[in-house]
Order: structure tokens, then sequence, then C-alpha cells
């Protein structure tokens, strides 16, 4: 690459890396290049921050502006306020970028693709882990994500806000749904046993389970109950047909009633009993519509979890286990944790951003030349006397 930038904003002659930073970024930073090159380079601080309060999540940035730099052969000077897994204030600078306002120009629209999302996701994440500290957590956003790119941001943000709240004491994320990006958990492949397609297939829920047991029998299960409407006697017939299972806690029973029924021998008299014995201080605060849904509506809701349990009790299966699906985001979680409800384990993908506009990350270049000057309104940005690091070069 030419040191005045010359090649860049066309992708005409450029390969690899380069080729996708001229394409991907916005052609003003492209041509913001071109003519610092021409009128000559200055060495410029940049500040990147959100606008809300996020968890810091900034390592696929930095591992991607590592490997820029490298490309290029260019020093880039890094200053980390915020380590990963941090708590960060909206609008407070999360990393301080130094280096050849030519070399850093056009990487500002790639860079913070990577960086803002990422950090929302992981502010939910560790919500939703601290509202549930006594509850494991499945990351199951794999199926909501466009495309692998969005599936490995989301599976690594969960895995920091969770590693945050484990730090708190709450137990976070276990694990995730599939093999690709486990490594984020620490572990070696995805984790779940069947879709609602295999109980569709096999004809039968308890026919589903046995299906499983033959083909993996050193395996737990996690068995689907509400494909024929039948949450609590199709679960109480899989712990009669594997009791031995049940009994050691090998037995799971994941509830995804979807919201336009009740679970199986619920409707909202019901559910307000169900509440009145188990949580009774639960309904009796002021509610919002959405948080008396959570609680006593249809689908998976305080009332359904703690209604399985009761069912799963009475017929001698205290051990086995309840894994609640749907819907399962910051709000919802705190719903359960005020309702106590007993969740064993939440399979969730409701970490992704609700609001895609609270991700968007921004840059502002801080000083030029060793001159603090930034934009009228962006003053709190200007850059601290910190030490720095190097990155590339």
């Amino acid at each position: 690459m030419g040191a005045n930038g010359d090649d860049v904003g066309e992708a005409g002659g450029l390969t690899g890396l380069g080729a996708d930073i001229a394409a991907r970024t916005d052609s003003y930073f492209n041509r913001t290049k071109r003519i610092v090159g021409r009128f000559g380079d200055k060495q410029v601080i940049y500040a990147i921050f959100l606008r809300r309060p996020v968890i810091s999540a900034p390592r696929l940035m930095l591992d991607w502006l590592r490997l820029a730099a490298r490309e290029r052969g260019v020093a880039i000077g890094i200053d980390l306020i915020y380590r990963e897994g941090d708590w960060v204030g909206a609008g407070e600078p999360i990393v301080y970028l130094t280096g050849s306002m030519v070399q850093l120009s056009d990487l500002e629209t790639i860079l913070l693709q990577k960086l803002g999302a990422a950090c929302v996701a992981a502010h939910n994440a560790y919500q939703m882990s601290l509202a549930l500290p006594n509850v494991a957590f499945l990351a199951m956003d794999a199926r909501h994500c466009a495309g692998a790119e969005m599936q490995d941001m989301m599976a690594y943000a969960a895995s920091v806000g969770s590693a945050a709240a484990q730090h708190e004491g709450a137990k976070g994320f276990v694990g995730n749904a599939n093999d690709g990006t486990a490594h984020w958990f620490g572990t070696g492949r995805g984790m779940g046993t069947m879709p609602h397609s295999l109980i569709g297939y096999a004809g039968s829920t308890v026919r589903a389970a046995e299906m499983f047991r033959e083909t993996f029998p050193d395996e737990p299960i996690t068995v689907l109950v509400d494909y024929f409407g039948q949450e609590i006697t199709d679960a109480i017939a899989v712990c009669r047909r594997f009791p031995d299972l049940a009994a050691a806690g090998a037995l799971s029973f994941r509830l995804d009633t979807h919201g336009g029924r009740f679970l199986e021998g619920l409707d909202p008299a019901e559910s307000y009993a169900v509440l009145e014995r188990r949580a009774p201080g639960a309904i009796r605060r002021y509610r919002s519509e959405t948080e008396l849904r959570y609680l006593v509506g249809t689908g998976v809701s305080a009332a359904a979890i703690w209604f399985t349990r009761e069912a799963l009790d009475k017929a001698g299966f205290p051990n086995a286990r309840i894994v609640a699906s749907s819907g399962f985001g910051v709000d919802k979680c705190r719903v359960m944790a005020d309702a106590k409800a007993p969740i064993d384990v939440v399979g969730t993908g409701s970490f992704i951003p609700d609001s895609w506009h609270e991700t968007y990350a921004t840059a502002d270049i801080v000083e030029y030349d060793g001159t603090p000057m930034v934009k009228v309104g962006r003053e709190f940005l200007l850059r601290k006397n910190r030490a720095r690091k190097k990155i590339g070069g």
C-alpha cells in the first residue's frame, strides 16, 4: 500500500484484507484517507464509545485491528480503558487508538461494527445471569443470527457477560447449542438433545426420548414436552419410562409452550392460584401487562414452571429438572426471579440486542499531532495521560 493511501477506495489492485477493507468501509473514510495522504499525514488519537451502559467486549475488534496492523506493517497504539468484562458507563471511552491518520481513517467502519453489538449483548447476558444467579444458562442464539460472523459475535458476547456475572457469584452461561462457538464457553461441543421435529418424527414424546437414549446411551436427556400440548402428562410418562435417569437428575424437561395457549392444566384462574401458593408477593404488587404475562399468562410463565415442578414432585420425581425457554430476556429473567420460579436451566438467545440502534458504537478523533481537539459537545472524550501499548508494526 502506498504511503499516501492513493489506492484506497477502489478495490482494483487490492487483494485479501486490503480489498475487503476498501469495499466495506464507508466511502467518506476512504476519501479522507486519500486527502490526508496527499496533504500530509498526522498522528491522531481516536476515542471509541457507546451512548449507553455496556459490558466491555472489545476482543473481536482488537483482534481484527491487530490483523490489519500486521498486514499494513504499521504500529497502532492501544489504550484499553475498560478491560474485557468491565462495566462501562454511557459515553465513556472504552479504548483510545493512536496512530497514523492515513492508516486509521479507513478502519473506523469495521472497528465499530465489531464492538457495539458485542458490548450490548454482553451487558444483556450479564444482567440475565445476575437476575437468576442460581440458574445455569445455555446460549441458543445461533438460529436468530444473521450469519456466521454475528453468530460468533453473539456467543463471544454471552461468554463475556456471563464471566462478569460469574465473578459476582452467578452460575451464568455454562455452554451453548452448537460446536462452532462452543469454545467461547470453554466446552468442546454444543449442548442440546432434541428439537420439536424429532417429537413429530417419533410420533410420541416418550418414543422420541427412547430413540435418543438408544442412540446416545451415555448422555443426559432433555425432552421437549409441549409438542402435543401435554406438558405434564408427557413429562410424567417419560419419567416413568426412565425412572433411574429421573432419580439421578439426568432427565430434564424443556418447557417451550408458545404464547398462544396455556400449559396443560392451566388457565388464568389456576395460574393465579399456583402463584398464590408459591410466590404470593409476586402478584400482589403493581405489574405491567408484560410482567403479568410472564407471571400468569400463556406460554412459559412463572405459574407454568411452578405447576410443572409441583406435578413432577407429586408424581415422585423431585430430581427431574426443568429447562425453560421462549423469550427469556432481561425483563423476563427478573420477573422469574421475583416469582422464585424453580428453573434449573434457561435456554435463550434473547441476549441479542432488541433495539439495534443502541448498539451503535461511535469513534471521534480527540487529538491531532499532539493537540487536543474534538467536535463541540464531545469534550468529555479528550484523552487523559495513560500508558500505551503498541499492536502491529
